[in-house]
């Protein structure tokens, strides 16, 4: 029984340690992937800029000779960007912050880039790529492919949207009452902590479940108020009365379900079960006993008391020739054999020298 409770464990530590090798190698493909679109998301951002530079100086260059961009069959979209810069690069789950301290509602300032110092509220934050998206800043003109204008009824081939920017280029702007003048006034909040107490939400709410607070003064920021849904019954939805109702009653005589259905979940004969039958379980402590008992026998007859008695006087032979810390002494034989080997050692050295 022993045997089958050490192979129990030993398969069950090598089960988790190999998911422990996955996990990691998922996580460094992970990475390797946000890598490769975070170089391909700027490499897009680089060229645009350098091309509009190439642009500005060719048409400085001409002058009055300089070509009319706008015109011919991209004429249309020049001057906007690719669709592909309102989605930037997700970052790895195990590489995102823990706390998100920015809602839809939020008042934020701008930190960074061309609204720098502008406040206005934000209108969706994207955990995926830690962004936010800012009602009416960091706008620009993107072009979109003639089937999703058509889709929305739109005839302008672009459109001017907010473009995503990063948690860390934004500053909350909580509004505090002043405790010398008793006014209401914005404040910028540079850091931002989360942590408990854990709030409970609505369904289908937007609002994070932790509670934020301003980092050094233990100030409690209140999420912004989401107006609630409005939902109502339909014929198809199934109703309160009928999902609550009782149909089981648990009982300690009988199992929730037949036992074959735990064989059916699990593999029965797999080798990292931890629950056995309890025939199996009894077939197996009958075998250790009679191990036990054929061992125990082998010791009444005159050749397994003699074995006993040999290994018990060769393992006092052993013990006797280990010093006060374990370790193995030399015998006098051994000993004499070694100086007389550093003897004509020496000796060897000092004829050479002569």
């Amino acid at each position: 029984m022993q045997k089958v409770i050490r192979r129990t464990a030993l398969a069950r530590n090598q089960a988790q340690r190999k998911a422990i090798r996955a996990t990691k190698t998922a996580e460094r493909e992970e990475l390797k992937d946000t890598l490769r679109q975070r170089f391909a998301y700027n490499r897009i951002q680089l060229d645009a800029v350098r091309s509009e530079r190439e642009r500005r100086r060719e048409d400085w260059m001409r002058g009055p000779l300089a070509p009319q961009r706008d015109a011919g069959p991209e004429g249309a979209s020049f001057g906007a960007l690719s669709p592909q810069a309102m989605n930037p690069p997700t970052i790895p789950k195990h590489l995102r912050r823990k706390y998100i301290n920015i809602a839809a509602g939020d008042r934020v300032c701008i930190v960074k880039g061309k609204d720098k110092g502008k406040i206005n509220e934000v209108t969706r934050v994207d955990e995926s790529n830690e962004t936010v998206t800012v009602k009416d800043l960091n706008m620009a003109d993107v072009h979109f492919p003639e089937w999703l204008n058509e889709q929305y009824g739109s005839k302008s081939p672009f459109q001017t949207v907010s473009l995503p920017i990063s948690i860390d280029d934004v500053r909350l702007v909580v509004a505090l009452d002043d405790p010398a003048t008793g006014n209401t006034r914005d404040v910028l909040v540079d850091h931002v902590r989360g942590g408990g107490p854990f709030l409970e939400r609505e369904y289908a709410t937007t609002t994070p479940r932790h509670t934020r607070y301003i980092a050094g003064e233990n100030i409690e920021i209140p999420w912004p108020r989401n107006e609630p849904l409005n939902l109502k019954d339909e014929e198809w939805d199934t109703l309160r009365m009928e999902v609550e109702t009782p149909t089981w009653v648990p009982s300690l005589h009988n199992s929730p379900f037949p036992p074959s259905v735990m064989d059916e979940l699990r593999n029965k004969f797999s080798k990292y079960r931890v629950r056995h039958d309890p025939e199996w379980v009894q077939a197996k402590k009958m075998e250790d006993y009679k191990k036990e008992y054929l061992q125990s026998r082998s010791l009444w007859t005159p050749k397994g008391e003699l074995l006993a008695m040999v290994r018990a006087k060769k393992e006092e032979r052993l013990k006797a020739r280990k010093d006060a810390n374990g370790n193995y002494l030399m015998d006098t034989q051994t000993t004499s054999f070694i100086e007389d080997f550093m003897k004509g050692k020496a000796a060897n050295k000092a004829s050479n020298k002569a």
